[in-house]
């Protein structure tokens, strides 16, 4: 089968007829629609598209998407290597290092048909089973992108010189499961967020409208901020994501001391996880990038053939138990997971 074409699709528009591939960040402040994924660990790719139109997430067609089996997923970090990870960041936390630490681990299946796998049927499945404020596609296969997401979170959004982040710091199945733990952990990484913004914004400028409101998704809650700020003179979307990558809220504070220890303990990397992905209309002066969580990618290079990924974390804190951190990733995965693995009943919103 030859490749399918080119595409991405977010906020309820199609892109397609692919003219440019780049990773220089300037191209954003340059002419046209561009989507945009950002690996964690710094690789960019931006792709111009030449026709851009309104349509509709299509309903899933039957067989156009065959995931792994259920039980064929492993994982970067196993139980007790991913408690005991969240032990060593205690550690780190009551020496002063750091006073939160987003651990992350892997989560890879086999493909059951590779070639014919298509991340856009994918995103049609995660659109009934677990439906998103920032969802997406970004297929280019040639150039080794092919991601669905379910992104519940806001990296940043622009419009004109202004931009907006809605950091995520707290996960429960019902409001009355979030600690205090999760307020503090929140707050924490606010702060961290302005200070993102703040090497970017006009002096002064960055402000935070709302502090940990409690936001409903599917299956959870979570506790969400929002951090705003105006761009300094000169600043466009290169200095914008130099300043802010990767997202605050999945790495943690101080951001540089939790990058070294996420390093040293995470055994794969995060890739689109924990990235940025999204569009942004050059032309218009806007853009929305979401945090690359609850997202799904193909690894077509992968050892041993063509693996689907998917990636789950938790933030740790001082007040963090192992065990709790650990049912918290397993949470965070288990509806997405069915919904890849053909296991979610979308009509009765049951996971099998």
């Amino acid at each position: 089968m030859h490749d399918l074409p080119p595409m991405a699709r977010f906020g309820g528009l199609l892109a397609t007829d692919l003219r440019d591939v780049t990773s220089d960040p300037a191209a954003l402040d340059s002419t046209g629609f561009w989507a945009v994924a950002a690996d964690f660990e710094g690789g960019l790719t931006c792709a111009r598209f030449g026709d851009v139109r309104a349509e509709p997430v299509p309903e899933p067609v039957p067989g156009a998407w065959t995931g792994p089996g259920a039980g064929d997923w492993s994982s970067s970090l196993d139980r007790a290597d991913y408690t005991a990870g969240v032990r060593r960041i205690r550690t780190h936390i009551a020496a002063g290092d750091v006073y939160q630490a987003n651990l992350c681990r892997v989560l890879s299946a086999p493909l059951p048909e590779p070639a014919t796998a298509d991340v856009d049927a994918l995103t049609s499945l995660l659109a009934r089973g677990n439906p998103a404020p920032y969802a997406g596609t970004i297929r280019l296969r040639a150039h080794g992108v092919e991601i669905a997401t379910a992104s519940p979170e806001l990296f940043l959004r622009r419009a004109g010189r202004f931009v907006e982040s809605g950091p995520i710091k707290g996960t429960g199945r019902t409001a009355e499961d979030l600690l205090e733990k999760d307020h503090a952990e929140n707050v924490m990484i606010v702060d961290l967020v302005r200070n993102d913004l703040g090497r970017v914004c006009a002096t002064g400028s960055v402000t935070v409208p709302q502090l940990c409101a409690v936001e409903a998704h599917p299956g959870l809650v979570h506790l969400v901020s929002t951090v705003r700020g105006e761009l300094a003179a000169g600043a466009g979307w290169a200095e914008l994501l130099a300043a802010t990558f990767p997202p605050g809220s999945v790495t943690g504070a101080p951001k540089s001391s939790a990058l070294r220890i996420i390093e040293a303990l995470e055994t794969a990397p995060r890739g689109p996880y924990c990235g940025g992905l999204g569009w942004v209309d050059a032309d218009r002066g806007t853009g929305e990038l979401a945090v690359g969580i609850r997202t799904f990618w193909i690894d077509r290079d992968a050892v041993g053939g063509p693996k689907l990924r998917f990636g789950t974390g938790a933030g740790i804190t001082w007040g963090s138990d192992p065990e709790r951190e650990w049912d918290e990733t397993e949470l965070k995965a288990a509806r997405l997971l069915a919904v890849a693995s053909g296991a979610y009943e979308a009509s009765g919103g049951t996971v099998r």
